[in-house]
């Protein structure tokens, strides 16, 4: 584990003007991966032994933490995080709390997976953020309870050892466990409060699950689909055009900037393992007046394997979902999409079963994992 790099102490009280403005942070390489723990794949902070100041949720919120000087509720100050009151000790002779007390949140991943980075958040916990904090991670099949997560004999991986973090800062941790996880329980030590938790990693799912499916979306995030590589990410991330569910708003797919030359934008993909693709959507939701003019998709099945067109140049309206049905099945292990200039588009759904190859292949995968 490596904080990068590592915050520590008090941030400056808030001054006025954008609460933003004297935010610590830093570029984190592992933010490029999926958040494990995105409310939008399923994440969920199950359990908390306080929330008294904040509730739990709000950590998973995917927008950054907002921060309102004057607002106030009957147990003080609102914030847009998870805050537990303050940890006292025993009585007068002993004040403090001890070196051990602690306060700590379950939190359910959306997608299991392999855990590569850790952001503890504490936007605008200016002083009032934990001094240290630990993650230790799980894996339980099906829908464990708080109840069986703390159980006696379940066993806790240390993903971050108790650190010292710092105040209204991004704080990284990078992350080298190496197995597919669950759930995760996050410690602030003594107390305190965290705004947001991002677990970024790679989706490793059930291949019984899949298997039991037969045909499913080979490309989405939440059954191990990834975005290897895009053309622009100026206003939006490629990695949206594989999340779950349709677009609510313009900036929930993938926009690019307006282009000046004759060249053209693309995504290039991964899928969750060898598949046979027998349909696909490509989806202009909320993009209107910026929706890509044209559209080609194009497959191939390995490094250095030559790519087959899968869907010729086509005409993409605004603002609808295009489905196409192959003529017959076409196989694949990477997908890419190009669009005509420049635009977006929102969501890219392609319909298949896994190949026999590609299910033996995640499946030993899945047992190397521990799963």
């Amino acid at each position: 584990m490596t904080a990068t790099p590592r915050f520590t102490g008090d941030a400056n009280p808030y001054a006025g003007g954008d609460p933003y403005a004297d935010y610590r942070t830093a570029d984190l390489p592992f933010t490029a991966l999926v958040d494990l723990a995105d409310r939008r794949l399923g994440g969920g902070v199950i359990a908390a032994n306080d929330e008294f100041f904040a509730e739990r949720e709000n950590m998973l919120k995917p927008e950054p933490a907002e921060f309102d000087p004057e607002r106030f509720g009957h147990k003080g100050k609102i914030m847009d995080g998870w805050e537990t009151r303050r940890r006292r000790g025993t009585s007068a002779a002993e004040p403090h709390p001890t070196d051990t007390d602690h306060d700590w949140a379950l939190v359910r991943l959306g997608a299991p997976g392999v855990v590569r980075g850790i952001v503890i958040d504490t936007a605008h916990f200016r002083g009032n953020y934990p001094q240290s904090v630990s993650v230790e991670a799980a894996s339980l099949p099906g829908s464990p309870s708080p109840e069986d997560l703390l159980a006696p004999g379940v066993e806790w991986t240390t993903l971050v050892p108790r650190t010292p973090v710092g105040g209204h800062a991004a704080n990284g941790f990078a992350v080298d466990a190496g197995r597919r996880f669950t759930h995760l329980r996050v410690n602030q030590h003594p107390d305190g409060g965290i705004a947001r938790l991002r677990v970024h990693g790679e989706v490793a799912p059930d291949p019984a699950w899949l298997a039991a499916l037969g045909t499913f979306d080979v490309v989405a995030l939440e059954n191990g689909g990834q975005v290897e590589d895009a053309s622009d990410r100026f206003y939006s991330p490629a990695t949206n055009t594989i999340a779950p569910g349709r677009s609510r708003k313009m900036d929930d797919g993938w926009e690019t900037r307006r282009r000046r030359d004759k060249g053209n934008d693309w995504i290039r993909y991964r899928l969750a393992e060898e598949s046979e693709i027998r349909a696909l959507e490509i989806d202009t939701a909320y993009l209107k007046g910026n929706a890509a003019g044209w559209a080609a998709v194009s497959v191939s099945e390995g490094e250095g394997a030559p790519w087959t067109e899968l869907l010729p140049r086509t005409r993409l309206q605004p603002d609808t979902n295009h489905r196409f049905v192959l003529p017959g099945p076409v196989r694949g292990r990477h997908v890419r999409i190009d669009i005509f200039p420049d635009g977006g588009i929102s969501r890219l759904r392609l319909f298949g079963s896994l190949t026999e190859e590609g299910a033996a292949r995640l499946t030993a995968r899945h047992e190397e994992l521990g799963g």
